[in-house]
């Protein structure tokens, strides 16, 4: 078990899909060759070269219609947004396409694909770099959405996203890149949709996601002295 960043852990995360299958790749603005506006993708161009590695022209609906489309035709495309905030200029891929393809071909044609973009205030970014748009995707018909707190987490569910037949909304909180925690060495992941338990009660429960798991850990420990 190592000590890593979480961005570290999400780049190992796509590092190890990339390797164990050919059809996963990455996509978006600025991810090759100046690794990503948190440097997520950090050498990932260096070994797997532009044609797994894609820089793109600023436009998000592009870049996630490119990704459906792709994942369609037999790829596991990664696209990754800058912010949270210019996902709304993709809407019309997202919601009328990613989301309801399978839908509308009865589940004959899927949309294997993940995209990735950082959400959440707190890193001085402005009023448009900073929204926290979970709930409202979590409406969303056909989308999976997660949100990781934990380097351990980001590299299991990033994993696990990945091999999803369905499309993923994976959020990462801005302030989460830089923490370190424990990461478990060789393959492993966790199920979708399933909440980790990481403190288990009798009188309350808390629930949270992102930046909020910590301040409810915290909550806990004030609430156990009483």
């Amino acid at each position: 078990m190592s000590v890593i960043r979480m961005r570290e852990a999400l780049r190992d995360a796509m590092a190890e899909e990339m390797r164990r299958d050919e059809s996963v790749f990455v996509i978006g603005e600025d991810v090759g060759v100046f690794q990503g506006s948190f440097k997520v993708t950090e050498g990932l161009l260096d070994e797997f070269g532009e044609r797994r590695v894609r820089d793109t022209p600023i436009s998000e609906n592009t870049i996630v219609g490119t990704g459906v489309g792709a994942a369609m035709g037999g790829l596991r495309p990664i696209v990754e947004l800058m912010t949270v905030n210019f996902s709304l200029l993709a809407f019309d891929q997202i919601i009328n396409h990613a989301a309801a393809i399978p839908y509308m071909f009865n589940g004959h044609v899927r949309v294997p694909m993940v995209i990735r973009m950082p959400g959440g205030g707190g890193h001085q970014l402005g009023p448009t770099h900073s929204h926290s748009f979970e709930a409202m995707y979590l409406q969303i018909p056909g989308l999976l959405i997660a949100c990781p707190s934990t380097p351990a987490d980001a590299k299991a569910l990033l994993k696990a996203a990945v091999r999803d037949d369905n499309p993923v909304i994976f959020i990462e909180h801005k302030l989460l890149y830089f923490t370190k925690g424990y990461v478990p060495e060789g393959e492993y992941s966790v199920p979708l949709g399933v909440a980790d338990v990481k403190r288990e009660g009798q009188h309350v429960t808390e629930v949270g996601i992102h930046t909020m798991v910590n301040k409810a850990l915290a909550a806990a420990e004030v609430l156990a002295e009483e």
